[in-house]
């Protein structure tokens, strides 16, 4: 298999609604033309994720909409003592009311609700990232104000098709290894995250895919011997005959991969993971940590999905042949089963 790097500028998609091209790159090279989408508005789907994460916690911050509904959320997860305080405001109907950007490398995006306030800037070389809630009913109400540095000019980003209509695809931006600074006050208590030890990650998407759908994907950042190393890994979902969505990260550079192999939910999501590829450069073993459980039902929305919180151990090689050799590396790894 052949992964097509895509290093022409172009719309993302043709008037009639198909993809103009299908693959991968480094940057954001097409544009996110959304009056193309030729499909009902329901069935348009885009969000803005940013997860920060330290050895001991981790930061979820989303804003997204499957158009007939949508949600903000705070999420912090206490990956030591195994607990999770949430903080959600649901939306129903939204259409395009968020103003979801069209890049995500510009747009800043910011969503002021009963029970949560979220803000995301962009700027050059980082972002800032804040949110309070107020929800009378939350025991755990947050205040969050976090600064990433983003300064890798190499990013995964891919357009993938599915075989089920033409006019269906995923657009997506994922930017591994932005060091994270700031605070997450919950009552009394104060979480620090310290760029040293603390990585952000955006994963931006848009598209419109079947309803029936899953995926499996897996992501982490860290400092080895000093030298930002990330990944993302990921299967299961649209057609990526054109390309994969795996890749490394390693001191600002992206190594492209081919296939990565892992039965995730044999012996139950909890149990020891190997992860392979068929080129040999992502040998890991996983052990995971905590299983961060969720699912939705609303209106028609019935989505589930377990994120396992663990430890990497293993190696990865880069295009030069350059052996990374990566221990007990906090990451995840996720399965999401959806019906929107």
């Amino acid at each position: 298999m052949s992964n097509h790097r895509i290093t022409t500028f172009s719309d993302l998609l043709f008037p009639n609604g198909t993809l103009m091209q299908k693959g991968y790159s480094t940057k954001a090279v097409m544009h996110y033309n959304r009056g193309h989408i030729k499909a009902a508005p329901w069935r348009i789907k885009e969000w803005d994720f940013y997860q920060v994460s330290s050895d001991d916690f981790c930061l979820q911050l989303t804003i997204g909409h499957a158009s007939y509904a949508g949600q903000v959320t705070a999420m912090l997860i206490d990956l030591k003592n195994k607990q999770t305080y949430t903080v959600t405001d649901m939306l129903i109907l939204p259409f395009n009311q968020l103003g979801m950007p069209e890049s995500a490398e510009h747009g800043d995006l910011a969503v002021h609700r009963k029970n949560i306030d979220m803000k995301f800037e962009v700027y050059k070389g980082g972002r800032r990232l804040r949110c309070k809630t107020h929800d009378p009913k939350a025991p755990h109400n947050m205040e969050i104000d976090i600064e990433l540095v983003q300064s890798d000019l190499e990013s995964l980003v891919i357009a993938t098709p599915f075989n089920e209509n033409p006019k269906y695809f995923y657009y997506n931006h994922k930017i591994n290894c932005m060091p994270a600074s700031g605070t997450v006050k919950m009552g009394d208590r104060v979480i620090t995250f310290d760029p040293d030890t603390a990585f952000g990650l955006l994963d931006w998407g848009r598209g419109v895919w079947p309803f029936n759908h899953e995926w499996f994907w897996g992501n982490g950042s860290t400092l080895i011997d000093g030298k930002r190393f990330g990944f993302n890994i990921g299967f299961g979902f649209g057609n990526t005959e054109a390309a994969t969505e795996n890749m490394l990260f390693y001191d600002g550079n992206s190594h492209k991969l081919n296939h990565v192999y892992v039965d995730f939910a044999a012996n139950g999501y909890m149990s020891p993971k190997t992860f392979s590829s068929d080129d040999g450069r992502f040998e890991m073993d996983f052990e995971p940590v905590f299983d961060r459980y969720t699912e939705t039902k609303m209106l028609f929305v019935d989505n589930s999905c377990h994120q396992i919180f663990g430890r990497f151990t293993g190696k990865a090689v880069l295009n030069d042949g350059t052996v990374i050799e990566v221990k007990d590396m906090m990451a995840f790894m996720e399965h999401a089963v959806n019906h929107w």
